[in-house]
């Protein structure tokens, strides 16, 4: 039983903290000193698939499958409730497998009954087990990470990957929950989201380099680290890119809508402004909020949320958004390595830059 591996997942993330290098540095705002808007007319109302959200910040999967963890995810959902705040759980196959930690999940339900609940399992789950992942939470949305290099450097962890498409795919057609592909921090590329739009998902948690190093996590507990894997992946500003690109032609195809949920590193209402500027519906935050929860309580996560919600109102303002699909019009400038990125991989830059933002007189 590998129930302890929960808790010292906890630990390392606290101890090595956020590396902060996402990516955001090269993603630059153009002013706008004609905004023609005011703070209390801007909506953080958002959609991801049929869920509609009164917040794009998520607070993403961190934890669950051990004693000690319900305490987390009960302080969790407390802010999730009071700050109105969709919640993922971390990966419930710990309790599909031992029922005796349910409860360290479905406490975050029993807290915040009328709030928005994901639920997570990995890419190994069927669909049976999808659905008791599901039912555990009374979810209104199933998030499946994707975590193969963790797995990897994992002392004890999964070493085939074969039939996670198909798996996936199953799911996303027959789940009665909107399914969110995420990553763990080493980012998507564009082929894998097409490949996974083609599977019939829909949304994508991005999971970018920056955050959380689930790879310097696993080599901290490893006895021969293979520390030359610390830097695997894409940063989140590269990785939103790719995932964009993919979506972008998609739509344009006219297959379908598809959404993408920044995360990987994001902090602050700075950062969160510059995924969503870019195109993504939400953003995760995780790391950063633990760090608030576990060292200062609820009430101060509470309060770093609600000044991350009025920080956003004020950016927003700033660039003269009044929504999130506004954001997207917005034009923003990506430079440096991202930028060198995207030439390379054949991902235009240009049209960001060119977007017309302005409010024209009627």
């Amino acid at each position: 039983m590998r129930i302890p591996r929960k808790m010292e997942h906890v630990h390392h993330a606290l101890a090595l903290g956020q590396s902060g290098e996402q990516g955001f540095s090269d993603i630059k705002f153009i002013p706008n000193c004609l905004p023609d808007t005011s703070v209390e007319r801007i909506s953080l109302q958002t959609l991801i698939g049929e869920l509609s959200m009164s917040s794009p910040i998520i607070i993403n999967a961190m934890t669950g499958g051990a004693p000690e963890t319900a305490d987390i995810n009960r302080d969790l959902a407390i802010a999730a409730r009071e700050t109105g705040l969709a919640m993922a759980v971390g990966s419930q196959m710990s309790a599909i497998k031992h029922p005796e930690v349910e409860y360290s999940y479905r406490v975050v339900r029993e807290v915040n009954q009328h709030g928005i609940v994901f639920g997570n399992l990995g890419s190994e789950a069927t669909l049976e087990q999808a659905e008791r992942a599901v039912d555990m939470l009374r979810a209104d949305g199933l998030q499946i990470h994707l975590n193969v290099m963790q797995e990897l450097i994992m002392p004890e962890g999964d070493r085939d990957f074969t039939g996670m498409l198909e798996r996936i795919a199953g799911i996303a057609q027959h789940l009665g929950v909107p399914v969110v592909v995420k990553e763990v921090g080493f980012g998507m590329a564009r082929e894998s989201v097409a490949a996974l739009l083609q599977a019939g998902v829909q949304a994508f948690d991005v999971g970018g380099a920056g955050g959380t190093n689930f790879a310097e996590i696993e080599n901290a507990r490893r006895s021969n680290p293979m520390i030359w894997l610390n830097d695997w992946g894409v940063k989140t500003a590269v990785t939103l890119l790719e995932s964009l690109h993919a979506v972008e032609q998609y739509r344009n195809s006219g297959l379908g809508e598809a959404f993408i949920i920044g995360s990987g590193g994001i902090r602050s209402a700075w950062e969160a402004c510059k995924a969503l500027t870019l195109g993504a519906s939400a953003v995760g935050m995780a790391g950063a909020l633990l760090r608030t929860v576990r060292t200062e309580g609820v009430a101060a996560l509470i309060e770093q949320i609600n000044e991350t919600h009025q920080e956003l109102k004020l950016l927003m303002a700033a660039l003269g958004a009044r929504t999130i699909q506004d954001l997207w019009q917005r034009p923003i400038v990506i430079s440096g390595e991202t930028a060198h990125w995207c030439d390379v991989r054949g991902i235009s830059i240009h049209a960001y830059a060119a977007r017309s933002g302005l409010i024209k007189i009627t």
